[in-house]
C-alpha cells in the first residue's frame, strides 16, 4: 500500500517503524516528519492540519491509507475531507475527535454511556473554580477543557498553584475542576471502525518529569508494557481488556454513533485502578505518546491490515490482535527547561551507539538536520526503546542505550519501569 502518516513526533516515527517492519513492502509518506522519520519514509512538506492540502496530496499521489497521528489535524476535521473524497483514512471526524478536544464533551458522553469516571464541574469564572476546589477536596485536578499538548493539567495539594493553573486558561475557555481518582494509571488503546472495537496491549506511561514521579506533568517521560500486575488483581491482561472493553469502549463507541458521530481510529482510554473499580481519566483520540513506542513493537499482526479494516468499516472480519510475550521499555530524552522552556538548537550525538544496543531503536520525536548533523528541535527529542525477555533486560538495554547519547543539558528518568523489575 501507499500510506500516509500525519505528525512529527516519536509516535509517528513508532507507527512508520512498525509499518517497515511488516513483510509486505509499503511505500510509506510522512508530513512533515522529523530527521528520524526521513531516514524511513518519504518526507513530504505538508502542512498536516490543512484539510484541503492534505486531500489533494493524498488524491494526487494515490494515497490508499492515510494514518493521523497528532490530535490537532483531527479537530481540525482532516478525516471528514479525506472521507468526504473517499480515501480510506485512520482518525476521528472533528465531530467524534472532540473526545479528546473537549474534556467537557468527554465527560457527557461518558455519563450518557454509562462510563464509570470521576466528578467533575465545568467552571468559567476564578469562583466557580475555587468552590469546586473547595467540594472536591485535595489533591486538586484541574484540566484545561481543550487541546494543551498533554500539558494541560495540573494534580497538586497546594491550592493556590490549582487556581493559578486555572486563571491561565480561564481567559480563552473554561477548565474542568475534577475529584482526584487514587490508584495505578493504564493506558489501553482501541481500535474502532465506528460500530466495532479491538483492545490492544495495556501499557502505563510517566508523566512527571523527575524519578520518584516528581516534578511537573510533561507529554510523558516513558512507558512499558506489558502490565504483569494486572494478573494479581484482574486474572490477566485479557481479562483485564475484556472489562475495559465491555464496560468502556464499546459503550463510548455506541453512544457516538447514536449521536451521529461515529469514531473511526484509535480510541485512547486513560484508566485508573481505584478501590471501587476500573475508572476512566480522560479519552485520547489517537495513539499516545509515548505508550505506543512500547505497544507496537509487540505487535504480532500487521498493522497495516488493523488500521486499513477500521477506516474501511471491515473491523469484525479481524481476529483480536497478538503480541508477543516480550517486554518493552521506552526512555524519553528531552532538553534542558522542558517542559517549561525547552532548549533547542543543540547538537545530538552518539545514537549509533546506543542503536547498537542489542533489542534497541530510536524512535525521534523532535529532531532535525543541519549541515553540523541532527540537533534537537524540540522538548522531547526521543524515545530509546529496547525489548528483552524480561524487564530487567529491556529496562538494563534501554538505559545502557541513553546513556550513549549525548546532549547539552539534556534529561531523562532513571526509574522507568523500575517497579515492575523490583516486583
Amino acid at each position: 500500500m501507499r500510506i500516509l502518516v500525519l505528525g512529527s513526533g516519536a509516535r509517528e516515527h513508532a507507527i512508520v517503524l512498525a509499518l517497515r517492519m511488516e513483510p509486505a513492502e509499503h511505500e510509506i509518506f510522512a508530513a512533515p516528519g522529523n530527521a528520524g522519520i526521513a531516514q524511513d519514509a518519504t518526507v513530504v512538506a505538508l502542512d498536516p492540519n490543512d484539510p484541503a492540502a492534505v486531500t489533494a496530496y493524498a488524491n494526487d499521489a494515490n494515497i490508499d491509507l492515510v494514518v493521523i497521528g497528532p490530535e490537532a489535524p483531527l479537530v481540525a476535521g482532516v478525516a471528514d475531507e479525506l472521507r468526504e473524497r473517499g480515501i480510506p483514512t485512520f482518525g476521528p471526524g472533528r465531530a467524534a475527535a472532540q473526545l479528546e478536544g473537549s474534556k467537557t464533551f468527554a465527560k457527557r458522553v461518558m455519563q450518557a454511556a454509562g462510563v464509570p469516571t470521576g466528578r467533575a464541574v465545568h467552571a468559567h469564572t476564578w469562583a466557580e473554580v475555587a468552590a469546586a476546589l473547595d467540594e472536591f477536596g485535595a489533591p486538586y485536578v484541574v484540566k484545561a477543557d481543550g487541546l494543551a499538548a498533554g500539558k494541560g493539567v495540573i494534580v497538586t495539594a497546594d491550592r493556590d498553584a490549582a487556581l493559578a493553573h486555572a486563571a491561565s486558561y480561564l481567559g480563552a475557555a473554561p477548565v474542568l475542576v475534577e475529584e482526584f481518582l487514587s490508584g495505578p494509571e493504564v493506558s489501553l488503546f482501541f481500535l474502532s471502525d465506528g460500530d466495532h472495537v479491538l483492545p490492544l496491549s495495556p501499557a502505563q506511561d510517566y508523566k512527571r518529569l523527575r524519578d520518584g514521579d516528581e516534578g511537573p506533568n510533561t507529554g510523558g517521560m516513558g512507558a512499558y508494557s506489558p502490565l504483569p500486575w494486572l494478573l494479581e488483581r484482574f486474572g490477566g491482561e485479557d481479562a483485564f481488556t475484556d472489562l475495559v472493553t465491555r464496560t468502556v469502549a464499546e459503550p463510548v463507541i455506541r453512544q457516538l454513533d447514536a449521536e451521529g458521530t461515529p469514531f473511526i481510529g484509535l480510541l485512547y482510554a486513560g484508566l485508573v485502578l481505584t478501590d471501587d473499580g476500573v475508572k476512566v481519566i480522560e479519552f485520547n483520540a489517537r495513539f499516545g505518546d509515548p505508550e505506543t513506542q512500547v505497544v507496537l513493537p509487540r505487535l504480532v499482526d500487521p498493522l497495516s491490515a488493523l488500521l486499513l479494516a477500521a477506516a474501511s468499516g471491515h473491523l469484525e472480519d479481524c481476529p483480536r490482535p497478538a503480541f508477543a510475550d516480550a517486554t518493552a521499555v521506552s526512555v524519553v530524552l528531552a532538553s534542558e527547561g522542558y517542559p517549561a522552556a525547552a532548549v533547542t538548537g543543540r547538537p545530538l550525538t552518539g545514537l549509533d551507539a546506543a542503536a547498537a544496543v542489542t533489542g534497541v531503536h530510536l524512535a525521534h520525536a523532535a529532531t532535525g538536520r543541519t549541515e553540523a548533523g541532527l540537533v534537537a528541535t524540540g522538548g522531547r527529542v526521543l524515545n530509546v526503546v529496547a525489548l528483552g525477555s524480561t524487564f530487567a533486560e529491556s529496562t538494563g538495554r534501554a538505559y545502557q542505550a541513553i546513556a550513549a547519547i549525548d546532549l547539552e543539558g539534556g534529561q531523562y528518568r532513571t526509574d522507568i519501569a523500575a517497579r515492575v523489575v523490583e516486583g
